[in-house]
């Protein structure tokens, strides 16, 4: 009845047909074209922290005076010598023995050499031992941005866990990996808190006024290919997620993938890489299971051979076959 309708005469006319219905009878996947960079073992490269003691515990910096800063002076052995008083829009305060005196822009330890050597010249005292407090200040704050933001004074030393503690703690979408921008630091200060309270105070490094606190958004991992769920899967704080995990996550491989051409494309600033493994051996413990870095995609080939014969294609392929060993028998 097909040869009629077909009207079949000669079979191996038609062989070009039928390699074409057997070709379009298996799914089309789209060959995939990743940057051209192809990695290979150093998929999980350490992060460049910050590591020399002299950047990461360095004293607190001589602190500028600025208009609208609220200071108070004492003189050593002179407990009576206490004025406390707040610097004018031009900077200037007025002081007891002293009168009017500028002031702004001058660092504490210059304004200390500053009045001490104005009573001296005045006759007030001999050799003043004077020291200025900061108790309020506009240089005396820390500015923290990113998954945590804010505005905090520094009233006195702090230190980071102190100082995110005030801002109300980090929530479970924050990286652990913080990033400060100090002034007169040319590069950024990057620490690493960890997943272990215990350990966070390595990383629990004094914070200066002035500070920018950078707490970055942690991000997901991106599936696509032969995984059996597709989609994106979020990262968070406190467990690292290795390739293995993702794909338990994933709910396993499918039967067509190619497990041996996984790819891991990963971006750093505008340059992209893909790294290439093999997943088998990995999940077998004969290589090492990478961790996935936030916006990670994790990409899975599909066997053309597999998906030949897979259960879904299985029918479409024996059905044709059936049709061309008719067709041989007719000729």
């Amino acid at each position: 009845m097909i040869c009629r309708l077909l009207n079949f005469r000669s079979p191996s006319r038609y062989a070009p047909l039928l390699a074409s219905l057997l070709v379009l009878s298996v799914p089309a996947f789209a060959q995939f074209n990743g940057p051209a960079s192809i990695g290979g073992t150093e998929i999980n490269r350490p992060i460049s922290l910050t590591t020399d003691q002299g950047v990461l515990y360095s004293p607190l910096q001589d602190q500028p005076l600025s208009p609208g800063d609220l200071i108070s002076i004492h003189i050593f052995g002179q407990p009576d010598y206490a004025p406390s008083v707040r610097l004018s829009a031009d900077g200037m305060v007025l002081l007891p023995l002293i009168g009017q005196i500028h002031l702004g822009g001058l660092t504490v330890t210059q304004a200390q050499d500053l009045i001490a050597h104005t009573l001296i010249e005045d006759g007030m005292y001999r050799a003043p031992q004077v020291s200025i407090q900061i108790s309020e200040g506009t240089g005396s704050i820390v500015t923290v941005i990113g998954e945590v933001h804010g505005v905090y004074p520094l009233a006195g030393p702090r230190r980071l866990l102190d100082v995110l503690s005030q801002a109300g703690g980090l929530p479970a979408t924050a990286s652990h990996v913080i990033t400060i921008d100090r002034p007169g630091v040319s590069d950024p200060i990057v620490v690493d808190l960890g997943n272990d309270p215990l350990h966070s105070r390595l990383a629990d490094i004094p914070i200066h006024p002035g500070d920018t606190i950078v707490v970055a958004r942690l991000g997901n991992v991106y599936v696509l290919g032969g995984f059996k769920s597709l989609g994106v899967v979020p990262l968070n704080s406190y467990n690292n997620l290795t390739l293995t995990q993702l794909t338990s996550l994933s709910g396993g491989l499918s039967s067509s993938a190619k497990y041996s051409r996984l790819h891991i494309i990963r971006s750093v600033g505008n340059h992209r890489t893909v790294y290439t493994v093999d997943i088998k051996k990995i999940i077998n413990g004969k290589a090492p299971d990478p961790y996935l870095q936030p916006n990670d995609i994790v990409y899975m080939p599909n066997s053309l051979a597999k998906l030949v014969f897979s259960t879904a294609a299985l029918g479409t392929v024996l059905g044709l076959t059936s049709i061309a060993i008719t067709l041989a028998y007719l000729r």
